[in-house]
């Protein structure tokens, strides 16, 4: 802890602190400084245990009270606390030192709190107290202060522990247990103080008179009341004498004053008087009753009836005249009240007159309170309301006091107990229609929505209504209070059924009802949906024709034909089993059938005869038994039949013929057989060596032709050998297919509808009940047929016939019996689905409107029902109507109320006694007053309450008017009559007419037109008119009507006219010759200018057909196949989209799937090899070098082989034979082999080590001596060479594929697996087959395609209300949302989902207030009078601009009499004409405009107000000081502008003083408001004046700033702002910065004297007083601060004084450095500037 003084204020001295204790605080780790030794080595200082005024410097210290503890709760507890001794220093010492007997207790009883006081006790907090100032706390002063938008201050309030069951208060630390202590101060915000502002002088008035001395004047209003204490508003009204000439005669001096109204009275004898009168008339009667005739006497009665209301003797309308009276008194100019014979004599105003006494309101008491219109429990508004009313007992007369409210609504909650609950509602739905996939093609072509079996994504619709969601639960429950009032008790016995299952069992279907009352999302009312795609049968073809065979092999009945068999096999499964497919078995008659026959396997080698090694032989046929299937059975099964005899063959010998091997026998050339057509098959072979004996036939030959015959004999060794067979034996033809070409097949016919089983029990039943029970669900099945519920198994039959190929049906017997189709089949029988259709809806209501001439217009009602399921599987059918409508039941009357008024009394004067002393009044003529009473009928003219009109009828008539008797010398006429009429609009005038009636016609003044006119004519009215177009032209809206409805009530957007020709509206204003609106009608217009516009028609993109598929990209394996649309045209004005194209054209899309090849589907064959064509013949060989030759073909393979040929690039080049070879002719004698067999296959892995062999056999053996070459061949194993490894390839997935007939939705996706060899060649799936290698993949998925849906709107909403009720900017608007946004390639939505169109113009009448008149006196100068204003009917185009023009009254009879929603009409008030001299107020000034009352720079705003003033204004100078005070009243406004106020200044060119004023933000001049220039006289010598805040003009003439402030200068020199000088502030132990909070002002308007200050306890020093001078305390600091000068100075030079002269006797530093010990051996070390320099002098000698 630092360095401090402490100042005891126990001991504290006078002024400047003389006299006062100072003691210094020891510090810890520090010796004590030097100033300590000196002082108690001189004596200046000593310690002594009591001061010099005798108190003790020892004082009792005590620390905080701990925890209360106790063992039980409540008061019983102790606490206790430290208590220690302390010296005034801060240290701590011995108990002994202080005094005993004032020792503080450490201990004490206590509140014991525990945890349940909790719910005992709490914090009790008072209000916030006014926001003081923090200067008004301050030493209890305030202070002089500069504000700046607002100033700190600070509300307190109290804050205390009670006991919260009798609010009684407890210990605080009882709550500060569970809780601290709530704050009891915080910050708030005072405003600176807003002087008034007000505005300019209006220019001087005239003067005041027009001869003499009189005054002058102008005014001004406030602008800104006086708020938070600011300055009061000054004079509005600045006066100057004028004198405008000397007066001609005497100035008049006095002048008749009218004063008011005295209250109205009744006479004092009016009673007496009433009471003769009545008995006079009661005589009368009496007198009169003698009329005997009932029917006389009825009449007389129902006119005396008639008469009482009509004079208003009900007491409802008890209306009484009094009189009131007034003084008329002449008056001097200064005021005064003279004699009225002073006044210039004339004639004196009225001074007494009827009126009728006023009467208040009179209501009865309030009547019970109705019942809660909440009559159900409903969670979410649980409030209603309930009403209360109170009659009318007394309508207010004159000026009595008009009806209070004579209904009152108050919140209610219903009692839960025994109230059922609300009715709720839901949105519920019919059943999902069928899957239709003509929706979605009808969206995007129109043409395309007729197509029929169509599968694939389609749409479902459905209807969506809104129900009662509990309706059957509160009527149970109804029906249940029902019972309890009546004393039914049936419902206590145990029920069979429980109540709310069997009410859920009883729903059928709910009753729709209004959608409006529904809340939240609407369910869809579509939804994609999916019709699976039937799989079409795939058969493979035909294969070969079987054997010959019985029907039955058990039935081998002699004479029985047998059948030849060919079958195929279904390679796709179709939808709906095999019965779909065609037929897979084919018959042909045949003879000598065999159930089992010899097969001829292999042929042995041929064995020559005799053991021969050449020459004939045969070889065995190795055979086996099979059946007709080509099975392998039992031999004895064939022992019918003799096994196949042996082969007869020939081995060649050496020097014989060899021939080659028979190839297969080819296809047969026909499928069956007829009288001319039969089936061939072929065979060949070829010569492969010649015999010997051929060729020394060829040399004889030639040595015959040499040598002659005769040389012939001698070569005998070389005849011999068997001879080649000529040319055609090489070749052989046998018949095939000979069975005739009558084919039969059994064909069937489709399965017929599923019926019932005649022998099952009938199960089938309506599954009305659960449709209903799932109806309420939201959605179902999407796959539009499949959830189909079963009820029970039926029967399905089909037809099926014996068919001839190419002929038709012939008998079954013509068909195998075997293979016949069977004809019934079970089946499924799907539940009947009866029609559900929802109850009728309530009828809608039945509005009454009325016509113009009151007639009730008839209307309808109607009420629908909706189909909520379709019948289906033979259910019933839904009924024709679903709608109803019939006439509203209307009252005969139209319903409603209006005043019915009586005839007027006569017109009752004041009473003669009480104005016989007027002058020229006379007792049977003059004003009076006449009355009448009204009453309430309804339209039928029915009596009703007065308070049904007071309610539902316009404003009530009026019941007294002022009446005139004419007296004996007035003029009386009779009213105007009406105008005559016009021929013709502008052309000719009309005129109207009046009479003098009675002796008025023969009185001269009476005849004077001058005075009284008896015609009047004018003009006849010239109405012209002329049409103006007004605002924008509309939106394009096509007409209505253009809508179809699709199924269930859908509307999509395919339904619905979206464009085409429309019409565009604008609005039409109709003008009279005034340039005042008027209705259209006038000006034969509709309201509207049409013009036709076109929306234009969405364009889809549009594609073409797609291209027939490619042929597949290999012809071995997997490869593609394409096809492709070309774009047509693209879309535009919001079209469907282009699906997308490809990247390069961008006009083309593709398709691209995978394909299988077979591998053998095309293959070589190879025909045998020519006759050698011998190149080079070696005559005695009979062989040489030679060429053999073949075709080879590629042909198309099927499964009876090769059938025919097709292009050589089908078939794989690799793979094609050779077509011609060179090779040796073998010689005779030599060894022939046949041709070399195929390539044995390389094992796997392919490596040199391995090798492959081909081998050939011994035709022919060669003579003795010869050798056979090798009949085996062999060759390495190369990789990729002639041994190959296998593996599959898998290809990637294609696109998803659709059924044909669909369009979108669920599809497939395939990929291919390949067998490739090693080099990369596809290969036939047989070679990866053999190797059993792994299919791990899998080849199908499943797909979606999204289905293109268009965007699906829903109607248009009807047409808004208009915005504005007449005028001509009124528009009308009509919306449409979307009910199905657009998926897939779908339509989107279009961007306006918003039209508008111009209102009809309607000229926009009210009512509306003339500007008040002069104030009149009747005929006298001065005093109280009336003014008055008319209520006149205008017109105006509603846009603010136009103020209106007047047109008739009767133009606003349909408006409610009311001006600016005020129903109070006043057309007359009481005003005051002054006197001459007489000095007055002006009349009230208008509101000014409204002025927030803010703070800028704190962005704090504390209300608006708006303010009026009025102005005092004189005519006589020497009444001045009679004149009454100026007033101003301010009320409450909103959205008032926060203003700033500167100062401006400018320099007039003829004077070199500035000109300075007020301006406020927006421009306006004012007075007040700126902040004050100090002194403002002096600021006239500164150029440019000094306009900143807290700035003046010195004496210099420089600008400088006001005490505590500082001057901040621009770059120019020039002063620029005044900132306030930093206070010194020393915070308190109570200082809470840290918890501020802002609070403003609540009221504005009403004066505040509190201060501002600065927030926290803060002690300001502040060294001047509020008067200006020096405080006291500043002349103490100065002696302290003198005396504490010297003492310093004295203390140095005793301490140098003593450092000198130990010099000589101590060894200094350096730097004169000393260091002294005191007796206390505290060390002092001092440094002093003599010593410094004493020691470097030392130094330097």
């Amino acid at each position: 802890m630092g360095l401090g003084w402490r100042v005891e204020g126990a001991v504290a001295g006078g002024a400047g602190g003389a006299g006062s204790l100072l003691r210094r605080r020891r510090t810890e780790g520090s010796g004590n400084l030097v100033v300590t030794v000196v002082l108690l080595l001189c004596g200046l200082w000593s310690v002594h245990t009591q001061t010099d005024d005798g108190t003790s410097v020892y004082f009792w210290e005590t620390g905080s009270w701990g925890r209360c503890m106790g063992s039980e709760c409540g008061p019983g507890g102790s606490q206790s606390r430290a208590v220690w001794c302390a010296h005034v220093d801060g240290w701590t010492t011995l108990h002994t030192n202080c005094d005993q007997s004032q020792r503080p207790s450490n201990q004490r009883n206590c509140f014991h709190v525990c945890d349940w006081h909790k719910e005992l006790y709490g914090w009790s907090l008072g209000a916030w107290n006014e926001c003081v100032p923090v200067s008004a706390r301050t030493f209890g002063a305030l202070r002089l202060f500069s504000c700046s938008g607002g100033d700190e201050g600070i509300q307190t309030r109290e804050v205390g522990c009670m006991l919260k069951a009798d609010s009684s208060p407890a210990d605080d630390a009882i709550c500060e247990y569970f809780e601290p202590k709530p704050r009891l101060e915080q910050a708030c915000l005072i405003p600176c103080p807003q002087d008034c502002v007000v505005s300019e002088y209006s220019p001087w008035t005239s003067c005041s008179k027009t001869c003499g001395t009189g005054l002058r004047n102008r005014v001004r209003s406030v602008l800104v009341p006086p708020v938070f204490g600011g300055a009061a508003c000054p004079n509005l009204t600045e006066f100057q004498s004028c004198k405008a000439g000397l007066c001609a005669g005497p100035e008049g001096m006095y002048s008749l004053r009218v004063g008011p109204w005295s209250p109205c009275s009744l006479p004092q004898t009016r009673t007496a008087r009433q009471a003769k009168r009545r008995k006079g008339k009661g005589q009368g009667l009496r007198d009169r009753s003698g009329v005997k005739d009932p029917e006389t006497r009825e009449l007389i009665q129902k006119k005396r009836t008639r008469n009482r209301l009509n004079r208003q003797e009900s007491p409802f309308w008890d209306i009484q005249v009094g009189y009131q009276s007034r003084d008329v008194v002449c008056m001097h100019r200064n005021g005064s009240a003279v004699a009225r014979n002073l006044c210039v004599p004339r004639d004196l105003p009225l001074t007494i007159q009827s009126c009728v006494l006023p009467k208040d309101c009179q209501v009865t008491e309030w009547g019970e309170w109705g019942p809660c219109s909440k009559t159900c429990v409903d969670a979410e508004a649980p409030v209603g309301n309930r009403t209360r009313s109170r009659q009318v007992l007394q309508f207010p007369v004159g000026d009595g006091d008009e009806c209070p409210p004579l209904e009152e609504l108050e919140a209610c909650e219903v009692q839960v107990d025994g109230v059922p609950p609300c009715i709720t509602y839901t949105w519920r739905t019919s059943e999902w229609s069928d899957c239709r996939v003509d929706l979605l093609l009808g969206q995007q072509d129109r043409r395309r929505g007729n197509l029929t079996g169509l599968c694939g994504g389609g749409l479902q619709t459905r209807e969506v209504y809104c129900v009662e969601a509990n309706a059957e639960l509160v009527k149970y429950l109804n029906d249940l209070r029902e019972k309890d009032k009546v004393g039914q008790t049936q419902r206590q016995q145990k029920p069979s059924v429980p109540p709310l299952l069997s009410i859920t069992f009883q729903i059928t279907a709910s009753r729709p009802v209004q959608n409006r009352l529904c809340k939240g999302s609407i369910p869809n009312r579509s939804q994609l949906c999916q019709i699976p795609c039937p799989i079409e049968c795939e058969v493979s073809p035909w294969g070969a024709w079987g054997p010959c065979t019985f029907e039955n092999c058990d039935d081998q009945t002699s004479g029985k034909k047998g059948f030849k068999l060919r079958t195929r096999r279904i390679t796709n499964k179709p939808t709906g089993g095999p019965g779909n497919c065609p037929h897979l078995v084919e018959a042909v008659p045949c003879d000598e059938p065999r159930c089992y026959d010899w097969q001829l396997l292999t042929l042995d080698q041929c064995v020559p005869e005799d053991e021969r090694t050449c020459g004939p032989g045969s070889q065995l046929a190795q055979v086996q038994c099979v059946n007709s299937s080509g099975d392998a059975v039992d031999r004895n099964l064939c022992s019918s039949s003799p096994p196949p005899d042996p082969v007869p063959c020939e081995v060649p010998c050496s020097r014989d013929c060899v021939l080659s091997e028979w190839t297969p026998w080819s296809t047969c050339s026909q499928t069956c057989s007829s009288k001319t057509i039969e089936g061939k098959q072929m065979r060949i072979r070829s010569i492969l060596a010649y015999n010997a004996g051929e060729v020394t036939a060829m040399v004889i030959a030639w040595i015959t032709v040499m040598e002659g015959l005769s040389r012939v004999p001698k070569f005998p060794e070389l005849l011999g050998g068997a001879l080649c067979p000529n040319s055609s034996s090489l070749q052989e033809v046998r018949n095939c297919n000979e069975h005739a070409c009558t084919v039969y097949h059994w064909q069937t016919g489709a399965w017929g509808l599923c019926a019932e089983d005649p022998s099952s029990p009938s199960l089938n039943t309506s599954t009305t009940m659960t449709r209903i029970i799932s109806s309420s669900s939201s959605s179902s099945s999407s796959s539009g047929g499949s959830g189909v519920t079963s009820c029970s198994m039926g029967l399905q039959t089909r037809k099926v016939i014996c068919v001839r190929v190419n002929v038709g049906q012939v008998p079954p017997k013509k068909c195998p019996d075997g293979p016949r189709p069977s004809t019934v089949r079970p089946c499924q029988l799907p539940c009947k689905k009866d029609c559900i259709v929802s109850p009728f809806s309530d009828w809608t209501p039945c509005p009454v409107s009325c016509d113009a001439a009151g007639n009730v217009v008839k209307t309808k009602q109607w009420r629908k029902r909706l189909i909520i399921q379709l019948p289906s599987n033979g259910g019933q059918e839904c009924p024709e109507v679903l709608e109803e409508d019939k006439d509203c039941d209307v009252p005969a009357v139209c319903p409603g109320f209006r005043w019915k008024t009586h005839k007027w009394r006569k017109c009752q004067l004041v009473p003669w006694f009480l104005r016989q002393d007027s002058p020229s009044a006379q007792e049977t003529c003059g004003p009076g007053l006449q009355t009448r009473a009204v009453s309430c009928r309804q339209l039928d003219g029915t009596q009703a309450d007065i308070s049904e009109c007071l309610r539902f009828a316009r404003t009530m008539p009026a019941i007294t008017q002022r009446c005139q008797l004419p007296c004996q010398d007035d003029c009386q006429l009779t009213s105007w009559s009406k105008f005559s009429s016009c021929s013709a609009d502008c052309v000719g005038v009309r005129s109207r007419k009046r009479t003098l009636i009675g002796r008025s016609k023969k009185k001269d003044k009476c005849k004077n037109t001058q005075m009284y006119p008896l015609s009047e004519t004018q003009y006849c009215p010239c109405d012209k008119y002329n049409a103006q177009p007004v605002g924008n032209w509309s939106d394009c809206i096509l007409p209505e009507g253009g809508r179809a409805e699709s199924v269930l009530g859908l509307k999509v957007q395919g339904d619905v006219k979206e464009c085409g020709q429309g019409y565009r509206y604008q609005a039409m204003a109709c003008y009279d010759q005034d340039n005042r609106l008027v209705e259209t009608s006038r000006c034969n217009s509709h309201g509207y200018i049409e013009e036709a516009c076109i929306i234009p028609c969405p364009s889809d993109c549009k594609l073409s057909e797609w291209s027939n598929w490619s042929r597949c990209s290999k012809s071995c394996g997997s490869g593609v196949k394409v096809r492709s649309k070309w774009l047509r045209e693209k879309p535009y004005n919001g079209g469907r989209p282009c699906p997308k194209l490809d990247h390069i054209n961008q006009a083309q899309v593709y398709e691209v799937v995978p394909c299988q090849s077979d591998c053998n589907q095309y293959v070589w064959v190879a025909e045998p090899w020519s006759v050698w064509k011998v190149s080079n013949v070696d005559l005695k060989e009979n062989c040489g070098e030679g060429v053999q030759t073949r075709k080879v073909r590629c042909m198309l393979n099927t499964i009876d082989g090769p059938s025919e040929s097709v292009e050589d690039y089908l078939c794989d080049p690799e793979e094609m034979p050779l077509g011609a070879r060179e090779s040796r002719l073998p010689c005779p004698e030599d060894c022939v082999l046949n041709d070399w067999g195929a390539w044995s296959r390389c094992s796997l892995p392919c490596t040199r080590t391995n090798s492959r062999i081909r081998t050939a056999y011994v035709l022919r053996s060669p003579s003795v001596g010869r050798q056979c070459p090798e009949t085996t061949d062999k060759e390495p194993c190369s990789l990729n060479l002639n041994c190959f490894n296998y593996f599959y390839n898998i290809t990637d997935w294609s696109t998803c594929q659709l059924s044909p007939s669909a369009v979108c939705g669920s599809g497939i996706k395939t990929r291919m697996l390949d067998c490739v060899r090693s080099d990369g060649k596809s290969v036939d799936m047989k070679f990866c087959e053999e190797l059993n290698l792994e299919k791990r993949w899998q080849m199908n998925v499943s797909c979606v395609v999204e289905c293109p849906v268009n965007c699906q709107l829903s109607e248009w909403s009807p047409w808004s209300e208009c915005s504005q009720t007449c005028g001509l900017e009124g528009k009308m608007w009509r919306q449409r949302s979307v009910v199905q946004a657009s998926q897939g390639d779908g339509r989107p939505c279009p961007s306006q989902m918003e039209q508008w169109k111009p209102c009809p113009v309607r000229p926009c009448y009210r009512w509306q207030y003339s500007a008040w008149s002069e104030c009149r006196v009747e005929s006298v100068v001065c005093g109280h009078g009336l003014r008055y204003r008319n209520l006149s009917c205008f017109v105006s185009d509603g846009s603010g601009v136009d103020e209106g023009g007047l047109v008739d009254e009767e133009l606003c009879t349909s408006l409610e009499l009311a001006v600016d929603g005020d129903k109070q009409i006043t057309l007359q008030e009481a005003c005051t004409l002054p006197c001459p001299g007489e000095c007055y107020l002006m009349e009230w000034s208008d509101w000014s405009s409204c002025v927030s009352i803010c703070v800028k720079e704190v962005d704090v705003d504390f209300g608006s107000v708006q303010v009026r003033s009025r102005a005092v204004l004189a005519q006589e100078p020497e009444n001045l000081q009679q004149c009454p005070d100026q007033q101003w009243q301010s009320q409450s406004c909103s959205e008032g502008d926060c203003y700033e106020y500167k100062w401006s200044s400018s320099v007039h060119p003829d004077s070199t003083r500035p000109l300075i004023w007020c301006q406020r933000s927006d421009g306006l001049n004012v007075t007040g408001g700126c902040p004050p220039i100090n002194p403002l006289v002096s600021n006239s010598s500164c150029d440019p004046p000094c306009l900143m805040p807290k700035s003046f003009c010195s004496e210099a003439a420089e600008c400088v700033c006001e005490e505590g402030f500082t001057e901040v200068s621009s770059a120019l020199g020039q002063l620029d702002q005044c900132a306030p000088i930093p206070v010194l502030e020393i915070p308190t132990a109570g200082d809470k910065k840290g918890d501020v909070k802002t609070s403003r002002a609540i009221n504005p308007t009403p004066s505040s004297t509190v201060q501002p200050g600065r927030s926290g306890r803060t002690w300001y020093l502040q060294p001047y007083g509020p008067d200006g001078k020096l405080k006291m305390w500043v002349y103490g600091v100065a002696a302290g601060a003198f005396v504490l000068l010297i003492f310093v100075g004295s203390m140095t030079y005793v301490a140098c004084s003593y450092c000198a002269a130990l010099h000589r006797s101590l060894e200094a530093d350096a730097d004169g450095t000393v260091a002294c010990e005191g007796q206390n051996t505290h060390q002092m070390i001092y440094t002093c500037p003599d010593c410094q320099d004493l020691a470097q002098s030392s130094s330097s000698s």
